[in-house]
């Protein structure tokens, strides 16, 4: 008599599946990198005690003014401009006009215009000879002032493409006068005493004055 075989139902034993499920969560947590929004980096000026705000005459030519409207149009020197990327070109050579140099030294350096322009080199001079000097632009570095205004209408992307430029262009500004690339002294380490001496030499006399005004209202 053949003899039956009671074969049960097989099963797979799933009991691991949650601890390996759980090592494999674990190591992309500890892997992976999340993207965050840091938004800018701006160094914003101190506190006036003051109740009243100090006002501060300022000649215009020596203040480059951008303005952006509710529709991402722009307005430089009160002029309209539709390609960003003129922007850094224009403001290199507002910066290094040198149309009336001051021998007034100014700022924490302690060094006026001339100072500054004999710091240059010849490159640079030979550039601001033939090019700039310009008596309706810039007195010179020390007092250059660069000023953005957006209405509250205007994009997020507007306003850090026109930073952009703005940087750039004092990054080029410094680096030139130390002999490197924009993008070599936008990289230098500032925790390196060798390249923190050459960043602070490219800057000297030579503020990055950014001016960034209250955004007004839509269509202002």
């Amino acid at each position: 008599m053949a003899r039956s075989k009671n074969k049960g139902s097989q099963e797979v034993n799933a009991g691991s599946m949650a601890d390996i499920a759980f090592l494999l969560l674990i190591f992309f947590l500890v892997t992976t990198q999340i993207a965050t929004n840091k938004g800018l980096t701006l160094l914003l000026p101190p506190k006036n005690e003051d109740d009243e705000p100090i006002e501060i005459k300022q000649n215009q030519k020596n203040v480059f003014k951008i303005q952006v409207n509710s529709a991402d149009r722009l307005l430089v020197e009160d002029d309209p401009l539709e390609d960003v990327a003129l922007i850094e070109d224009m403001v290199y050579d507002f910066v290094l006009n040198f149309g009336n140099p001051s021998n007034t030294k100014k700022g924490n350096d302690k060094m006026s215009d001339v100072d500054v322009y004999n710091t240059l080199p010849a490159s640079m001079k030979s550039y601001i000879s033939r090019n700039l000097g310009s008596k309706e632009s810039s007195d010179g570095p020390t007092s250059a002032i660069v000023s953005l205004k957006a209405d509250r209408g205007s994009s997020y992307e507007i306003f850090i493409e026109i930073l952009d430029a703005l940087n750039a262009a004092y990054n080029r500004i410094y680096g030139e006068r130390v002999g490197l690339t924009a993008e070599e002294f936008r990289k230098l380490n500032r925790n390196n005493p060798k390249e923190q001496e050459l960043y602070d030499r490219a800057r000297l006399g030579i503020p990055k004055a950014i001016s960034i005004a209250e955004p007004t209202t839509q269509g202002g």
